[in-house]
């Protein structure tokens, strides 16, 4: 792709738009960037346009050669209608930056578990010697990576949703689909436009490249070759029990002596990304030593310590029924659910069979605390507290030896504090602070 001498005009002034507009005047172009609020012009590259405060009537204005658009502004929307009207080209942020780099690319979507593989496949591939930068939707935008003077020799690339509307030519060596769930229903009218969103990673693929793709999810027929991972089905190319990981019937990794990965859902996050690591000819004992000692993220069932042979996790970003039910089916060992927060007059009746599969008690707390008791009472024993610290010790009383307490609240913290961060920041100084 050749821009120099070429308008480039950039929609919105975040941190990957702006980005964009560096990457554009890199390579020659005349580059405007336009937002409908304010801009920051101290944090604009040299030579950029400016036009804070952009309304559809200028959009409706402007003639370019691409319009960059960025994955927070609705693709189909009017907005980006008014501005892409007299556009050569319309695509995005990532896919402005793919057309300009040079190395490999593991491009990582599904609704839950991104960052975590992102996260793992960056580890691997650094340990390996070709660089692995984590970026995309989680950390910086790819074409912040592509302006480094020496450029990884491959990513791990997040992709949502939103940023894979607006590819046109962006092939991932290895695409990752962990798994699928209704999201972003504000943004989609359907279930199913949000799916075909996702579907959007595999469109550019050839034969030679790779999918690794949990057993079971529905996907089109692909180019790519197909790898599998399972916690279910042994006969996969990739199994684990939660505990350990197979690959063709061998262990290759224990999460728990290893890491600090629980639950089934991270043992498919490590799966797939060894699975994608492997493509590139990289050895198991260096998968094994990049990953020795990893924590996921805060707050995303992070384990804090094993006290008296019982776990403590905390997953204070579980601030909905979804995310409260990923948590719970991902366990492995019995569990004692701390839940409970802002009344947010929510449905918790859906949770009542996954709380009788997984769990042995519940304690509720917060200004939701005994509504959501009077739920899960028909599923567990449970108690109401008006505390977290409350919640923390009725638990600790319930769990026996090889249990798991488990911080997932199902809602959002602002009864009694500040974010869900400050939750689960006030829950790791409770746990480390039992005896």
């Amino acid at each position: 792709m050749k821009l120099a001498g070429k308008h480039v005009a950039v929609l919105g002034a975040g941190r990957s738009g702006l980005a964009a507009a560096a990457l554009a005047r890199r390579e020659g172009a005349r580059v405007s960037l336009w937002d409908s609020g304010e801009i920051a012009a101290d944090k604009v590259p040299a030579g950029v346009e400016i036009h804070p405060h952009a309304g559809e009537e200028q959009g409706r204005g402007l003639v370019c050669d691409v319009l960059v658009t960025s994955p927070g502004i609705d693709t189909y929307g009017p907005y980006v209608r008014a501005f892409g009207g007299n556009a050569g080209e319309l695509i995005g942020e990532v896919e402005l930056a793919f057309r300009f780099y040079q190395g490999r690319v593991v491009g990582i979507t599904g609704t839950n578990g991104k960052t975590t593989c992102t996260e793992l496949v960056g580890r691997i591939l650094a340990e390996a010697g070709m660089g692995g930068d984590s970026c995309g939707n989680y950390g910086p935008p790819l074409s912040e990576i592509v302006m480094k003077e020496d450029a990884p020799a491959a990513v791990a690339l997040e992709l949502s949703s939103f940023q894979l509307e607006t590819i046109r030519t962006l092939r991932p060596d290895v695409a990752v689909w962990l798994n699928f769930a209704p999201d972003h229903m504000d943004r989609y009218p359907t279930v199913e436009a949000y799916k075909e969103a996702k579907l959007r990673v595999f469109d550019y693929q050839v034969p030679g490249d790779l999918v690794v793709v949990r057993t079971g999810e529905n996907l089109p027929e692909l180019e790519a070759d197909v790898v599998e991972f399972s916690t279910d089905d042994p006969e996969a190319d990739w199994f684990s029990n939660g505990v350990q990981i197979l690959h063709d019937g061998a262990v290759v990794l224990d999460l728990e002596q290893h890491t600090s990965l629980r639950g089934l859902h991270n043992a498919e996050n490590a799966m797939a990304a060894m699975a994608a690591c492997a493509h590139f000819g990289i050895p198991l004992e260096t998968m094994r030593k990049a990953l020795k000692g990893y924590a996921p993220p805060p707050h995303r069932c992070e384990l804090i310590r094993t006290l008296d042979g019982v776990e403590y996790l905390n997953d204070s970003k579980a601030t909905n029924l979804h995310a409260l039910e990923s948590a719970l089916r991902s366990q492995s060992r019995p569990v004692v659910l701390i839940a409970g927060g802002k009344e947010k007059g929510l449905d918790y009746g859906p949770l009542v069979p996954v709380l009788q599969e997984k769990a042995l008690a519940a304690v509720t707390f917060g200004e939701i605390g005994e509504p959501l008791s009077a739920v899960f009472s028909q599923a567990v024993p449970t108690q109401a507290v008006e505390t977290l610290e409350q919640a923390l010790a009725a638990a600790q009383a319930a769990a026996p030896v090889g249990s798991t307490v488990l911080l997932s609240p199902g809602t959002s913290s602002f009864d009694q504090f500040n974010s869900y961060v400050h939750r689960g920041d006030c829950f790791r100084d409770l746990v480390l602070s039992l005896c």
